[in-house]
């Protein structure tokens, strides 16, 4: 089968035998996202085929799932620590993760994952739409962690893929959000769902801020923006270490919230209610076979979603 596969910071696409698991999915669509040009980066000194954000369809498994157009939790858990039991599998430390961490990833024709990881999407949703899955549970992950107020304000730093998702999110569940980034184009589609878009970065404006910037100067913007007592939301994936001025979060006594992982079952019911906008975040589509230069696009500064197809999807 083809597949893409990352190794000491370079993108091949390579002849790979077809994996083997509990369910086999044949990938028709799926996304590159900043994690994945990290582990390009070396992220986690990562060497194998990444991917994580897929739709596909089960070729072979429980019978119950044949023929389903799934998504999957990327976290496969032990199920049997303590994490486990508490509902905390995302934290299992036995875990591997899709695409990530020691399971190979979905930027392949192929990819197993197990039953229990399984979501069928929603008939009315379109791959393009449905491949957002795991990056919207990610922004929905916020509000299982720290119970903002409808009608209260908060602040999102960027204006990449995952904080146009995040502004969204925080947008459809009542929370005034004011949104920050470099680029006037991809702020409007948070803008038209009600965001307001912030010309200059304040100083301790903000109860709650999202870091979602991506760069490893996002946590110091974040922290100079929050209030005392606040709390910034840690959404960026960095290679690199991100130096800390740990006065400037001991002395206003500001919480740092790392957040990760979310449940896809609520970023399915956001998606199908179209309370989102993802179409307008699709910036362009590669087959497989082209996955180097839909990294090289993907990198381009100001790229938001682009996405890997499968030829042997009809």
């Amino acid at each position: 089968m083809i597949a893409v596969k990352i190794a000491n910071g370079a993108v091949t696409v390579i002849d790979a035998p077809k994996p083997r698991g509990q369910v086999l999915i044949r990938m028709t669509t799926a996304g590159i996202c900043n994690t994945d040009l990290e582990l390009k980066a070396g992220y986690y000194g990562f060497q194998g085929i990444p991917g994580h954000e897929f739709v596909g369809i089960v070729e072979k498994g429980p019978d119950e799932w044949l023929g389903k157009r799934v998504v999957g939790e990327i976290n496969l858990a032990c199920g049997k620590c303590s994490w486990c039991h508490r509902g905390l599998g995302r934290h299992c430390p036995k875990r591997t993760v899709l695409g990530i961490v020691k399971h190979p990833g979905a930027f392949a024709e192929y990819l197993t994952l197990p039953a229990e990881n399984l979501l069928e999407v929603p008939k009315n949703l379109p791959d393009e739409e449905a491949v957002f899955t795991e990056p919207v549970a990610a922004a929905c992950e916020i509000l299982e962690q720290l119970k903002i107020p409808k009608g209260r304000e908060a602040a999102v730093l960027g204006d990449g893929k995952l904080g146009l998702l995040i502004g969204q999110v925080l947008l459809a569940n009542g929370i005034q959000v004011h949104q920050f980034g470099r680029h006037p184009d991809k702020l409007k589609i948070v803008n038209r769902r009600g965001a307001i878009v912030g010309k200059k970065i304040p100083t301790a404006r903000f109860e709650y801020v999202v870091d979602a910037t991506g760069s490893a100067e996002g946590l110091a913007q974040a922290v100079a923006m929050c209030q005392p007592r606040g709390t910034v939301v840690m959404k960026s994936t960095v290679a690199n270490k991100v130096p800390v001025d740990m006065a400037a979060v001991i002395v206003p006594e500001i919480t740092l919230l790392g957040s990760r992982c979310g449940r896809f079952a609520p970023a399915l019911k956001i998606l199908k209610e179209r309370k989102i906008d993802v179409q307008s975040m699709i910036a362009a589509d590669y087959e497989l076979k082209d996955a180097e230069k839909a990294f090289t696009h993907a990198a381009t500064r100001g790229t938001l979603k682009v996405l890997l197809r499968n030829p042997l999807v009809p």
